[in-house]
């Protein structure tokens, strides 16, 4: 018997032992009585979504959500392929990563997957002086760049990310050649802050759609940077490839490429946002123990990392979002099969984004949205939609329908509800509104 059909009296068995009968089990999850009836008979298949709410329910720890495999139906690239790009960081750090033993790519003009590098070149080791790095940020030049990234971020807030992501490609490829043109001190500086726009144009390309895109340009902002002697965004990569393998729905690799970015030596905020990283992945197999202790450590190293990068140098991570840990763990709760305890923790942090941070607004909007759904608010949940929509649609997000893909499957059983008649047409243009991918492709460049 595959894990599907045993999912169905293992819901039984479970439900029966916690003392629950159909009905107060269907009070719970917000499903019908004769809906939860033909899952237990095995009459209907559950879903994803169905299967974490029982596990919630019931208190199964994540066992009985593991039965029903998770998957977004958004189309991702390979799970070997991210974890082979992980494994470059990995090995850039000095660290083993689990589950990474195949295929590592070699530091040649083509990145992962056989793409071409987006910054193509070598950096010989000595090419600048690393006894420099304290040094490299001063001058009008560097000042004048690092001005511009603050721009770049403050725009891929509020537009499209496909229309950001030509010029902030141009920015990163363009940096190393004047890098090679300039002074020693200069030069450092000048590859710290391509790194940084490479890291931003790796996830440009996320939202656009394009993963192979991003898997690359995160690969080529490790480079960068350790050509300026700066071996801790080859931790931060690993970060931000968990986000692609969370997205699609892998909650193992997730947690495996982040915990080779907690080594004691890194820097706190780099340890924390891969603690945060490793809670959402753990959310997602259902182990919410796991999850509360990576929660836990996360807020002790943020709480202690600083807010700004070295020499004013951009931070990685989100800048946006006041308390991030607390904004990541209602976004688990949601996963961990309790959207009420999410709802509420989403209300207070969504509430804290400022006006100005449209795509962080309508991201968690989008999940405090999809949770009140989930936990049967469905009038509120429409309410709290629908202003997005006209954000979500013309950011025109990969990461961000993701949710809102949820949050139509969870309407389509309240179809009758006028509040979902009404957000019916916007949500179905804002899902319906796709990157074309030669757009993004024109952005990558071929040297």
């Amino acid at each position: 018997m595959n894990s599907l059909a045993k999912f169905g009296p293992e819901l039984r068995r479970r439900r029966l032992a916690a003392g629950m009968t159909l009905d107060g089990l269907a009070a719970r999850v917000h499903y019908s009585k004769g809906q939860l009836s033909k899952v237990e008979t095995g009459r209907q298949q559950a879903t994803p979504e169905l299967a974490r709410l029982c596990d919630g329910a019931v208190g199964a720890g994540g066992e009985l959500a593991a039965l029903v495999p998770y998957g977004p139906g958004v189309p991702r690239p390979s799970r070997r392929l991210v974890m082979a790009a992980g494994a470059a960081s990995a090995l850039a750090l000095g660290v083993p990563l689990a589950g990474a033993a195949e295929a590592v790519p070699h530091a040649g003009p083509t990145g992962a997957g056989g793409r071409t590098d987006p910054t193509a070149m070598t950096y010989a080791a000595g090419t600048v002086d690393p006894a420099a790095m304290a040094d490299a940020v001063g001058g009008p030049l560097l000042d004048g760049v690092r001005a511009l990234f603050g721009e770049f971020r403050r725009l891929g807030q509020t537009a499209p990310a496909t229309l950001v992501l030509p010029s902030l490609a141009a920015q990163a490829r363009t940096l190393p050649s004047l890098a090679r043109t300039s002074g020693s001190r200069t030069a450092q500086g000048l590859y710290v802050l391509a790194s940084r726009y490479a890291e931003f144009t790796g996830w440009m390309a996320q939202e656009s759609g394009d993963d192979g895109s991003a898997l690359a340009w995160t690969d080529a902002a490790v480079r960068l940077a350790a050509a300026a002697g700066d071996r801790d965004l080859a931790a931060y990569a690993l970060v931000r490839r968990g986000l692609i393998t969370l997205y699609g729905g892998d909650a193992k690799a997730t947690v495996e490429l982040v915990q080779g970015a907690q080594a004691g030596r890194l820097p706190a905020r780099v340890r924390g946002l891969a603690a945060q990283r490793e809670a959402q992945g753990h959310a997602l197999g259902g182990d919410r123990d796991a999850c509360l202790r990576a929660l836990d450590r996360a807020r002790t190293l943020l709480d202690r990392a600083a807010t700004a990068g070295p020499d004013g140098l951009p931070v990685v991570g989100t800048t946006h979002v006041g308390d991030p840990v607390s904004m990541t763990t209602g976004w688990c709760l949601l996963d961990l099969g309790l959207p009420r305890q999410a709802a509420e923790a989403l209300d207070r942090e969504v509430a804290l984004i400022p006006e100005h941070a449209l795509r962080t607004r309508v991201r968690y909007g989008a999940r405090r949205a999809l949770a009140h759904a989930v936990a049967g608010e469905v009038d509120h949940a429409c309410a709290i939609a629908l202003p997005l929509l006209a954000g979500g649609e013309a950011l025109a997000s990969a990461t961000i329908r993701v949710d809102l893909h949820r949050l139509s499957r969870v309407l389509a059983r309240h179809h009758r509800n006028a509040a979902v008649r009404a957000l019916s047409p916007q949500l179905t243009a804002a899902l319906h509104d796709t990157v074309h991918p030669a757009v993004v492709r024109e952005a990558v460049p071929h040297v």
